[in-house]
């Protein structure tokens, strides 16, 4: 890593694994990154705000979805760092990477209710996928942290 952001903080984030009826996961295609990569809804914490918390508000924020019930807080931190490339871009420059806590949750809505043409969008476009595929469509540098999730989701779930 180059030295000038090798001291860089970590930034507090949350993550949410939103399941539908049928354990199919919400992932979305960010609008900063045209490439086929799609994420789950994740974000940063605000002063004074707990995970949970923020965890609802981002995922509200980013796909409009509010209709969700928590199944569970995901065991322990991820955390994931930037490629070199997007060092002193992403998050104004002062972040090298992200730890974060995940959360499981049910998704209660409908279909139509979900929109990520929001005040600020971060999305183009949104689906359903199989939880095995979350490795497969993930961009390289979050891929151990989808991995870390893939198999406590599974151990969730089972």
């Amino acid at each position: 890593m180059n030295n000038k952001f090798e001291n860089l903080p970590l930034r507090n984030g949350v993550g949410i694994i939103v399941l539908n009826k049928e354990n199919k996961i919400f992932v979305a295609k960010r609008i900063d990154n045209p490439k086929n990569y799609w994420q789950m809804p994740q974000g940063g914490i605000d002063d004074g705000e707990d995970f949970l918390s923020a965890a609802y508000r981002e995922l509200e924020e980013e796909t409009s979805i509010k209709k969700v019930e928590l199944i569970k807080e995901i065991d322990g931190i991820t955390t994931y760092m930037l490629p070199k490339h997007l060092l002193g871009i992403i998050w104004k420059g002062k972040y090298k990477g992200q730890k974060q806590k995940w959360f499981l949750m049910r998704y209660l809505g409908n279909d139509e209710e979900i929109n990520i043409n929001t005040n600020t969008p971060e999305f183009l476009d949104w689906k359903w996928i199989e939880l095995d595929k979350i490795t497969d469509v993930v961009v390289d540098f979050k891929l151990e942290v989808y991995k870390e999730l893939q198999k406590k989701i599974k151990a969730i779930l089972n």
